[in-house]
């Protein structure tokens, strides 16, 4: 039997008898939501807790990742704590943008005492840090990692973003159907963890569609995150292929498009690249970004899930610019977190960790949230495509 169901069992059912006493035992704890009509919650059990974050908020992933995290985690601190508790307060550090960066930030925060920790975004150092933290008890929550197979590695992780399993799956299997392409080409940066991932999980879609997969092209991001793309898109080119999947982070698939766009692949190539956002539509440019395919959690500023448009609102107001994805899963990261420090009653990591596992259609913002048994997210997904300029439902 996994651990996290027998935590579930067993320590989460204390945690349940002791603040459930005279209520009926199909009740469950009101999820706190910034809404105007909310009372303050009147029981508020652990008054304070210290929560530690660990983001790169200095070096190559800080713009794209870190900074929009943090903010999403700020707004949803400071709404948690006005609407009554747990009272949260955070002990940061910068990983620095680095895996070894990350293991350290972590480690400082774990000596502090903090039950857990939310941050880690990039599988890469996520997949350093887990065992570097087996041992302390400490949670290890990640608002976007999405690497397949790294909360299976610790009963002490999870995770808010959907798995590249869930997604690149899907979204394969939709625009087969829809594009009916019989040949596909492959790219993906063979340093990074999640890139890998992707690919692996395009791959084995492909194969099972029974689309031909022709090249697999790599490629290796240095220290300073630029590169060099020619050579293996020439590579592409030659075998003619109808389909192309790009797999790599935010700063390394923006030039994988813009070069691609700009050699001889014809643009009746499909492109399909996973988790591509407003931002990165800005920086290729709309000509450049126009018919990406693309397939990500079901959030926009425009969903209609309870509390979206106060978040939306509240973020705009307070920084400035609409939030993006990586804030909203940090924003809802926190308040599933608080959820469960709610629920367990108690700043024990434990009891938290007991808590966070029976997490089951939590209304948030990202739609209705569980885990699975390993800890990773479960909830809605969509397939958009680029057009004039922005992300608009695939097939519509």
């Amino acid at each position: 039997m996994n651990v996290k169901k027998i935590l579930t069992f067993t320590l989460a059912l204390a945690a349940i008898a002791a603040l459930v006493v005279g209520l009926s035992s199909c009740q469950r704890m009101p999820a706190m939501m910034p809404d105007a009509e909310t009372p303050p919650m009147e029981e508020t059990p652990p008054t304070g807790i210290t929560i530690g974050v660990a983001l790169g908020l200095t070096g190559p992933i800080a713009e794209p990742y870190g900074i929009p995290m943090q903010q999403g985690l700020e707004l949803a601190r400071e709404e948690i704590n006005m609407l009554g508790g747990p009272s949260i307060t955070f002990a940061t550090e910068d990983t620095l943008s680095t895996a070894d960066g990350a293991v350290a930030a972590v480690e400082t925060l774990v000596t502090q005492g903090v039950p857990a920790v939310i941050g880690i975004g990039i599988s890469t150092q996520l997949e350093q840090v887990i065992p570097a933290t087996s041992e302390s008890g400490v949670i290890i929550f990640s608002p976007i990692s999405s690497a397949a197979g790294l909360s299976e590695l610790g009963d002490h992780v999870f995770r808010a973003g959907l798995t590249v399993s869930i997604l690149n799956s899907n979204c394969t299997k939709v625009t087969h159907a829809a594009l009916d392409y019989k040949k596909a080409a492959l790219i993906y940066d063979e340093k990074d963890t999640y890139s890998i991932s992707s690919n692996a999980a395009f791959e084995e879609t492909l194969k099972e569609l029974g689309v031909e997969v022709g090249t697999v092209q790599t490629f290796q991001t240095d220290d300073t995150g630029i590169i060099d793309v020619s050579e293996q898109l020439t590579a592409i080119m030659e075998e003619a292929p109808d389909a192309l999947f790009i797999s790599a982070l935010a700063p390394q698939m923006t030039q994988v498009i813009t070069q691609a766009r700009a050699s001889d692949i014809p643009d009746t190539v499909h492109f399909i690249v996973p988790d591509l956002t407003a931002k990165e539509i800005q920086e290729v440019g709309a000509e450049a970004a126009e018919g990406l395919i693309t397939i990500a959690g079901e959030w926009s500023t425009l969903s209609d899930a309870p509390g979206n448009l106060a978040f939306v609102q509240n973020y705009q107001t307070k920084y400035g610019s609409e939030p993006l994805p990586w804030a909203a899963q940090a924003y809802t990261t926190l308040y599933i977190l608080a959820e469960a420090i709610k629920n367990a009653g108690s700043t024990d990591p434990a009891m938290i960790q007991a808590a966070l596992a029976q997490t089951m259609d939590l209304p948030t913002i990202l739609g209705n949230f569980s885990f699975d048994p390993n800890g990773d997210a479960i909830y809605d997904f969509v397939v958009r495509i680029v057009k004039d300029g922005e992300l608009q439902p695939f097939g519509e």
